[in-house]
């Protein structure tokens, strides 16, 4: 499965947990909190002034993508 940034971040981290790990080394640590539930990757990016295809290559670097 390939990550793009239209995909909603609790949906990655809960079928690929080792996720969690990138999302928090790019500074997006509140993965539990209400946002992540109905934000895409693309939105909680902007929200915390990360660069989105950045965080995006990571995470399917991550995946072996």
């Amino acid at each position: 499965m390939k990550v793009t940034k239209e995909m909603s971040i609790i949906e990655i981290v809960q079928n690929h947990p080792e996720t969690a790990e990138i999302f928090m080394q790019f500074g997006m640590g509140c993965l539990g909190c209400s946002a992540a539930r109905f934000e895409n990757i693309e939105q909680g990016a902007a929200a915390h002034g990360i660069n989105v295809d950045e965080l995006v290559q990571a995470l399917n670097k991550a995946l072996g993508e």
